[in-house]
């Protein structure tokens, strides 16, 4: 038997995986499953606006060949002038990459830094691709906590005692997946001053800085620095409700100097893959001047503000859940109480929920997550989908026990 890669013995991706599986299954069988599990918009009859879909269209003829690289000269122009918006004035093209959504350009980013031993701190609960992408990429993740007390913002004094000699870099992910945190500036300019002291590396997930609630700023963390080197991530897929078109990009700022030879690695991979699809580059231009769409969607008494005050006050209704209210993005991550309801096993109270209710939600150690006491939930279904979920979420609570380990 010819088997996997070594690879890939540390490498999950609970989103799409165990939970996943099973619910596809039951769907086979005739059953209909409210899936809370994956942010993808167009499941919930999310539809990019017209002039997105009508631009794609009239694109597709100039779109046959391959693009520089890096991405469409006008593409990229686009993204240099939205990052100015942001106070980063410092980005040139040669800097900005354009990938297939931000999924390629995040293991790009860790494919050209690490070698064996290497080691990147990834908050937990975090989005599970980093932690995966840096394993598949030979390097160790190393989990730095983020406080559940304090609104889900990174424990800096944490991070600081998780550093070593062969740490390269330090992720954030703001907004935040799955707690749908927003970090202020002050906890940003503390991260900043680590990475400097030690000479690290910035990833920066902020593909959800524009769905931000409650009249919140998002603050990009390289807009408040040059003496640190930092790498952007962002796009169009959540904000514009275009997952399935691929359209991410990332950016390099900061003290580029010290990083020269790692730049040189990213070019290299980005020549390897050829190109990103260029009928999705076509768009960008036009759509990231498109800050109104998203906004009419976060506003009290439209589609997602009123989905999270649904599934935000459900949770809070049911005995033994505990939950911080989301800022930003459309996931939430709440806690259970253990002792209440006995639960020593996240993913068989997942999985024994899916097949009470046909509802799926993803369990918290997916996340990286460190106790079996969390699971997220996307809102991005209507208010009665979710108002049934927490329903049903309520009931089976009620009577569900695991036996105890």
């Amino acid at each position: 038997m010819i088997k996997k890669s070594r690879k890939l013995e540390n490498v999950n991706y609970a989103i799409r995986g165990t939970l996943m599986e099973e619910a596809n299954k039951l769907e086979e069988s005739g059953q209909k499953i409210l899936k809370l599990n994956i942010g993808n918009p167009a499941v919930f009859n999310f539809s990019a606006p017209k002039y997105i879909l009508e631009g794609m269209k009239d694109n597709i003829e100039h779109s046959q060949g391959y693009s520089d690289s890096k991405g469409l000269k006008n593409a990229r122009e686009a993204i240099k002038e939205y990052y100015k918006t942001k106070s980063i004035n410092e980005l040139n093209l040669e800097d900005i990459y354009i990938g297939n959504g931000v999924s390629e350009l995040i293991l790009m980013s860790m494919q050209a830094l690490l070698n064996p031993n290497d080691e990147i701190l990834v908050p937990t609960p975090d989005y599970p691709l980093w932690t995966a992408s840096v394993n598949l990429s030979g390097g160790k993740a190393v989990h730095y906590l983020c406080d559940e007390e304090n609104e889900w913002y990174p424990d800096i004094d944490d991070i600081k005692r998780k550093i070593t000699k062969n740490t390269k870099g330090i992720i954030i992910i703001n907004p935040n997946n799955p707690t749908g945190s927003l970090y202020p500036k002050e906890i940003l300019e503390q991260i900043i001053s680590v990475a400097k002291e030690n000479n690290l590396i910035i990833f920066a997930d902020e593909i959800y800085d524009r769905l931000v609630f409650d009249d919140l700023e998002h603050i990009s963390i390289a807009s408040l620095t040059k003496e640190v080197p930092i790498i952007t991530f962002s796009g169009l897929s959540k904000s514009h409700m275009v997952a399935g078109f691929r359209i991410g990009w990332m950016c390099i700022t900061g003290y580029k100097e010290s990083i020269t030879d790692y730049i040189e690695g990213l070019n290299l991979l980005s020549t390897m893959r050829l190109c990103s699809n260029v009928p999705g580059q076509s768009i960008i231009a036009n759509a990231i001047k498109d800050i109104e769409s998203t906004k009419l969607l976060l506003q009290k008494g439209c589609r997602l503000y009123e989905q999270r005050e649904c599934i935000y006050n459900g949770l809070n209704n049911i005995p033994g859940i505990k939950v911080v209210k989301p800022k930003a993005a459309f996931y939430i991550f709440p806690k259970i109480d253990m002792e209440k309801y006995k639960i020593n096993d996240d993913e068989k109270f997942a999985l024994d929920f899916l097949k009470a209710k046909n509802i799926l939600f993803i369990n918290g150690t997916g996340f990286n997550w460190n106790k079996q006491d969390h699971f997220r939930i996307v809102y991005l279904a209507d208010c009665k989908k979710l108002k049934y979920a927490t329903d049903s979420l309520k009931v089976f609570l009620d009577k569900y026990e695991q036996n105890i380990i």
